[in-house]
């Protein structure tokens, strides 16, 4: 995604092809479905798509004030079921919340009291989330029911005290967590068990976004970064500011899950 842009691009390393559509909104998350269409949080609600950007339609009805918050990142549990969340505008004050939308189109709201909704994951087994809120500078982890999606028990499994603060997040097939550092120049591999950093991604621009595992073997990191709030002084220093990289870090991730329309 190109949020600030309302764009959402796909790049195929193979061949470098890269497409682009227009949504006409800011875009926080696109996943992909088992039908082979996309499924958007933008700004303040939930589309269908088709993979090459035609049929932009709303699904689901989620009451949102889009003038407060708009949607940020957002990803697929094992259910099939999509989650998002929503940041404030203003990046202080807690109007955000955290959604799961369901295949019939129901959706329902899972936490509320969120400043900057950003990465989630969960580990192998399922029946735990983690989940950050930027400003919150932790991972969070909860209990779930797999059943309703409900979510139970949190705590905070990592902490972050130094440069950056925690953006998106992906999940390794070992069980530990990649995070991006928002303003620390780095991706940092961490072990939930106990907060531990086992290995570092650094790179060339401050806004780092987000990480998720691709290519023929899921043992590529790709990582997003961005320009926004970067001075022009800062962007001529920093001139891979939104640039797409991607990292080998010796370990695979697993395959993305897939929304399930009913």
């Amino acid at each position: 995604m190109d949020i600030m842009g309302e764009s959402v691009h796909g790049f195929r390393p193979s061949d470098g092809s890269h497409r682009s559509f227009s949504v006409g909104r800011p875009v926080g998350a696109v996943v992909l479905r088992e039908d082979g269409g996309l499924v958007l949080a933008a700004h303040d609600s939930f589309f269908l798509v088709d993979a090459d950007g035609g049929g932009l339609r709303p699904f689901g009805t989620v009451s949102i004030d889009g003038t407060r918050v708009r949607f940020n990142d957002g990803k697929v549990d094992p259910w099939g079921r999509f989650l998002a969340g929503t940041m404030d505008w203003g990046q202080r004050e807690p109007h955000g919340s955290l959604y799961m939308l369901s295949g019939d189109g129901t959706v329902v709201t899972l936490l509320e009291g969120v400043v900057i909704s950003n990465g989630l994951a969960w580990p192998p087994g399922g029946k735990t989330l983690y989940y950050i809120d930027t400003p919150q500078l932790s991972i969070d982890a909860f209990d779930l029911d797999p059943e309703t999606g409900r979510l139970s028990g949190r705590r905070v499994v990592a902490e972050f005290t130094g440069e950056g603060h925690p953006d998106g997040m992906a999940i390794d097939d070992e069980g530990m967590i990649w995070v991006a550092l928002w303003g620390g120049s780095r991706v940092e591999r961490v072990d939930p068990a106990d907060g531990r950093r086992l290995a570092v991604v650094e790179l060339p621009t401050s806004h780092v976004s987000s990480v998720a595992f691709g290519g023929p073997h899921l043992d590529d990191l790709y990582i997003t970064t961005a320009r926004e709030g970067l001075s022009p002084e800062r962007l001529a220093a920093e001139p891979h500011a939104g640039d797409l990289f991607v990292a080998h870090p010796g370990v695979s991730g697993p395959a993305p899950y897939r929304f399930k329309l009913s």
